[in-house]
């Protein structure tokens, strides 16, 4: 049986010549992009965007330089491309602060945050979720191109190619999952759930600069170097765990998702293909001491539900700015919002804050609201993040 192939390049910087020429030798060494793509199909890409929107130089996002050679590769070959995750933003377009509404307008490329689209249901054979929420661009295109960023995660110990799945569900059930599955394993049952609804046709990993520590918001700079790139989601974050001096063991995501056939973690069935792993591998990279030590599940189930519960935010009407255009009710997931009495109603125990309505309103209609001492927390959180980058 022929082995899972995991190509890697070296890359010192977010040079484009670079970049390209690396992410070339990487696709050919899978097979070329035309063998793994099909020239003129959709295509949608999947960055990691996390909310709220970053500079990349923060090192929080899927380099928007990394994403644009890759754009410039399946664009020569006459794909029809759509970049997008779903993120949470103040201002109207979060895409303008990372950069990547400049490099995808200068291709000409169609750049979405994914509730302005909506959401479609459907079902999910996983071991927690039954049903899934997946934004039909998803659904839709031909192919899926996952890209990953290199990060340690606080939770979950490491953030990858399976775990940027979770973006492809709307932002309200992201945190309301948080909430409900508290234990990192379940946790990492319903991210596989998720992961098994959409498996990814190319992952290609930015591991330039990684982000190490208490990730994937306010850990370190890390300078890896490295491009990788794998048909197989899972055995890409087996090889990068090794490479950063992990046990894929010991990542929740990559066991569970190896356990279910859907992905090797196996080293023997895996082929390196480019550098060599001995010439990679980092001795001193910085884990999570959150996630291996004073993890979640040292925090009472209740109490984990409760903070999560109030940094949802809840999406409100403002009855004075609806105009009853409906579109609000056209594109909600789950037919929470009705017209009644000429205004928009939300019927608060069908809301998934999805957050869908309040994108789309161009009435300023809805507002998201969030209770008290979510707020104060996420005052803290943001002057935690502040001190950490002065320290560092």
């Amino acid at each position: 049986m022929p082995k899972t192939k995991v190509s890697i390049q070296r890359v010192s910087a977010y040079e484009s010549e670079n970049i390209r020429n690396a992410l070339k030798k990487n696709l050919d060494l899978l097979g070329s992009i035309d063998r793994i793509i099909r020239p003129k199909s959709r295509v949608f890409i999947k960055i990691n965007h996390l909310s709220p929107p970053s500079p990349p130089e923060d090192n929080i996002i899927t380099h928007p330089a990394f994403t644009k050679e890759l754009l410039r590769l399946l664009l020569a070959i006459g794909c029809q491309i759509t970049v997008g995750d779903d993120i949470q933003s103040k201002k109207e377009d979060g895409f303008l602060i990372s950069g990547y509404r400049e490099i995808c307008t200068s291709l000409g490329v169609r750049l979405v945050n994914l509730k302005e689209i909506g959401f479609r249901e459907i079902e999910c054979r996983g071991r927690i979720l039954k049903k899934a929420y997946i934004s039909p661009l998803v659904l839709d295109s031909d192919f899926l191109i996952n890209l990953p960023k290199l990060k340690t995660h606080s939770f979950m110990a490491f953030t990858g190619a399976v775990k940027n799945l979770y973006g492809i569900i709307p932002h309200g059930l992201r945190c309301g999952y948080h909430r409900e599955f508290a234990n990192s394993e379940t946790f990492g049952q319903m991210l596989v759930d998720i992961f098994s609804c959409a498996p990814p046709h190319l992952n290609i990993m930015d591991a330039i600069h990684a982000m190490e520590g208490e990730g994937p918001s306010a850990g370190p700079k890390k300078n890896v170097g490295l491009i990788l790139a794998s048909q197989d989601a899972v055995a890409l974050d087996a090889v990068t765990e090794k490479i950063i001096g992990l046990d894929p063991g010991q990542v929740h995501t990559t066991k569970i998702a190896a356990e279910r056939g859907l992905g090797t973690a196996r080293r023997e069935e895996i082929e390196i293909l480019g550098e060599r792993m001995q010439d990679i591998e980092i001795t001193d990279f910085k884990q999570s001491a959150v996630a291996f030590g004073l993890s979640r599940k040292k925090i009472p189930s209740f109490l984990h539900a409760f903070i999560q519960g109030q940094l949802i935010l809840v999406p409100r009407i403002r009855q004075k700015k609806c105009t009853a255009c409906e579109v609000c009710v056209s594109v909600c997931p789950k037919g929470a919002v009705q017209i009644m009495a000429n205004k928009a109603k939300i019927e608060k125990s069908l809301c998934i804050s999805c957050m869908c309505c309040h994108e789309v309103c161009r009435f300023h209609a809805v507002k998201l609201g969030q209770k008290p001492f979510g707020r104060l927390l996420r005052g803290m959180t943001a002057v935690y993040k502040k001190t950490m980058a002065f320290l560092s």
